[in-house]
């Protein structure tokens, strides 16, 4: 193994392409940007394989192998090999180091090659060494990812499992009544005591935004928000009791529905039902997760002529839900939070074995190159 600068054992490349110029293009090459393929053009920059790294923006510093006929948008740098080295065996090499560290700038990141490139790096300059260590690593990572492959199909069987359930378990049967959610319980909508009065912020009760409402995919409320009300700032808004279900009603998560256990309050972003004593509050938060309620919920928010998609209380609760008597409620909504606890455990174990796969390709790629 030799101490050779990055910059001596490969050349960057920079593109011109935006990504708002080949959006919506029907070509045969792909076009990739830091989260994958963007669209396909008529041309591409890059014969043969090539490395893309990260230099702009989110990821910063990721290294991806890239296949042939292809092309990176301008906030990725190709990555090419001189002359006496496996491209395969350059993408490890730089999967091995931490990029990220030489980011300049903090609104938009960026990582130049001027210096990374000089980072000193241990390689082996015998071609024939080179391609022994990549088809070393290809066979171990190989392994690797069908381990996180299991795990994630696991994860994906029982998830389809529990949209069948919902889906199959909410359509209405005989003997159910179909209402309007303001017949069956009180609709209210959240909303924000004066910021400029500071005594109106404290540590009395939660304040619940819309990013804190099915945080974890289960429907729960974060409750370790970032602003909680005083209780001079619980007067001026408004307290929703517990067993209350939180929808938000504006914006790109239109839609996103919660329940919460506590007594909380919340924000004007979020309208709430609290359902009457007949009516299991589960039951009514699988009911408005359902694909139907949530179709209906997008089709009223997005008829408006507004720029961000709505649904105002009025028409809300408008929506009817339908349901069976209590005890039948009640079968219903154990059969799904059971169903939803098995998701939760398989994406916890998932995403145990997605970082224990991470970190086990790092290990190996340090045994190989330090």
């Amino acid at each position: 193994m030799k101490e050779l600068r990055i910059k001596d054992i490969c050349d960057k490349g920079s593109s011109n392409l935006k990504q708002k110029d080949v959006e919506g293009k029907n070509g045969q090459y792909p076009v990739f940007g830091a989260s994958g393929i963007i669209s396909h053009i008529d041309t591409y920059h890059q014969e043969g394989n090539y490395i893309a790294v990260v230099k702009d923006g989110s990821g910063i510093g990721r290294v991806t192998f890239m296949p042939a006929k292809s092309s990176v948008i301008g906030t990725m740098q190709y990555i090419l090999p001189k002359d006496g080295f496996n491209i395969n065996y350059i993408g490890y090499c730089l999967q091995s180091l931490d990029l990220s560290k030489y980011k300049q700038g903090a609104a938009i990141p960026h990582i130049y090659f001027r210096d990374y490139g000089e980072r000193i790096v241990k390689v082996s300059e015998d071609i024939n060494e080179q391609q022994s260590i990549v088809d070393y690593l290809d066979s171990a990572f190989a392994k690797i990812d069908a381990m996180k492959a299991n795990a994630e199909k696991a994860l994906n069987e029982v998830k389809a499992l529990f949209q069948a359930s919902l889906k199959e378990m909410l359509e209405p049967k005989e003997g159910w009544e179909e209402k309007a959610l303001k017949d069956l319980g009180q609709t209210q909508t959240g909303t924000t005591p004066s910021k400029s009065d500071k005594s109106n912020y404290g540590d009395y009760i939660e304040f619940i935004r819309p990013s804190e409402i099915d945080y974890d995919g289960n429907g729960r409320i974060d409750y370790n928000c970032e602003i909680k009300l005083s209780e001079q700032g619980a007067s001026k808004g408004r307290k929703f009791a517990s067993n209350s279900i939180l929808m938000v009603c504006i914006g790109a998560t239109i839609g996103k529905v919660g329940f919460s256990i506590k007594e909380v309050s919340c924000n004007q972003q979020i309208n709430v039902f609290t359902p009457s004593n007949d009516l299991n509050y589960k039951f009514v938060y699988y009911a408005m997760r359902s694909p139907s309620f949530q179709h209906r919920v997008i089709k009223e928010g997005t008829s408006s002529q507004a720029t961000l998609p709505i649904i105002n209380k009025g028409k809300w609760e408008q929506l009817s839900i339908s349901f069976p008597e209590i005890k039948e409620q009640e079968v219903i909504a154990t059969h799904l939070d059971n169903l939803s606890s098995k998701v939760s455990d398989l994406k916890e174990n998932y995403d145990k074995i997605s970082l224990e796969c991470d970190a086990l390709k790092q290990s190996i790629l340090r045994q190989v190159f330090e």
